[in-house]
């Protein structure tokens, strides 16, 4: 998509956000639910989707004889769940600030237990947040902590709107970068790091899904598949140049790293990943920015970082 152009829940990148949250209502579903999103499927029912999105376990097996809903739910959960988790070690220890970058239609900040003092930023499209609102107020939907919506393009100049918004780069940050990068080019993706890193005290966290084969993801069956069960060619969307691993962007940048790949946290919860989602390579990145004492020693060797 073009620089400056906007999307909603039922066109372009806005789309796939809509199939997520399709995804987590068909976990929810489940007896044995990884995640329990109790607002994803009023998200599929008001959208108004050009093709049907399952929410329930059921619905999920008869749209595809292929199990390909069945696949997408289950990676949906295992990827969902892990980054729960970091918010909640994070919340356990004493981070009071998170930023969801391109947040679509995540609803961690209504549903997770935010301590009290916390505030949750969420940066998105301003008619993904306009829908996504609408619909949480209609379900009646409370956040946990402080939930301070941002309307801005990560391709422009969200730092600005961020701080507009309240953002206190002083405050030690747990920052998302969920399903987002394969929709960056590289250049994009490499600003959006240099971007976390300058609005980053000591102290503060990230976590980053890498896919490490987006041209093997999209050539899967699932992927080509992607107008009919979606409406929209992925090819379209996803930029597949070469680029820095996120992990080595941030050690770069004097981050202590840690890589988990997805199948290692999919086994962990008894949830095997299918050969196309194992194909995908899909890794979650967990960084945090060490006090500035240690960063400098660490920065002797490493590319310096930008102030």
């Amino acid at each position: 998509m073009s620089k400056g152009q906007q999307w909603d829940v039922v066109s372009g990148v806005g789309i796939t956000a809509l199939a997520v949250a399709a995804a987590r209502a068909v976990e929810t579903g489940r007896p044995d639910a990884l995640i329990e999103d109790p607002y994803a499927r009023g998200f599929v029912g008001a959208a108004r989707a050009p093709v049907k999105l399952p929410t329930t376990p059921a619905e999920a097996e008869a749209a595809d004889g292929r199990g390909y809903w069945a696949q997408v739910s289950t990676y949906i959960a295992v990827r969902t769940r892990a980054f729960d988790d970091y918010f909640r070690q994070a919340a356990e220890a004493g981070v009071t600030q998170a930023v969801l970058l391109a947040s679509g239609l995540d609803t961690r900040a209504f549903r997770l237990p935010w301590p009290e003092r916390t505030v949750v930023y969420e940066i998105d499209q301003p008619l993904v947040l306009d829908f996504k609102l609408t619909v949480l107020r209609e379900h009646g939907a409370t956040a946990g902590g402080v939930h301070r919506p941002v309307g801005a393009d990560l391709r422009e100049d969200w730092p600005a709107a961020l701080e507009a918004a309240g953002f206190d780069r002083a405050r030690p940050t747990a920052w998302l970068a969920e399903g987002l990068l394969p929709y960056l080019p590289s250049e994009a993706e490499e600003s959006l790091f240099h971007e976390i890193h300058r609005l980053s005290a000591p102290g503060s966290r990230l976590a980053v899904e890498a896919i490490g084969n987006i041209p093997g993801a999209l050539a899967d069956t699932a992927a080509n598949g992607s107008v009919r069960t979606l409406g929209v060619d992925l090819a379209d969307l996803i930029h597949t140049g070469q680029r820095p691993a996120p992990a080595d962007r941030l050690t770069n940048l004097g981050w202590n790293v840690r890589t988990v790949p997805a199948t290692e946290t999919a086994a962990e919860h008894g949830r095997p990943l299918s050969p196309a989602f194992v194909e995908r390579d899909a890794r979650y990145v967990f960084a945090d920015r060490p006090p500035r004492a240690i960063a400098s020693s660490a920065m002797s060797s490493v590319i310096r970082p930008p102030v």
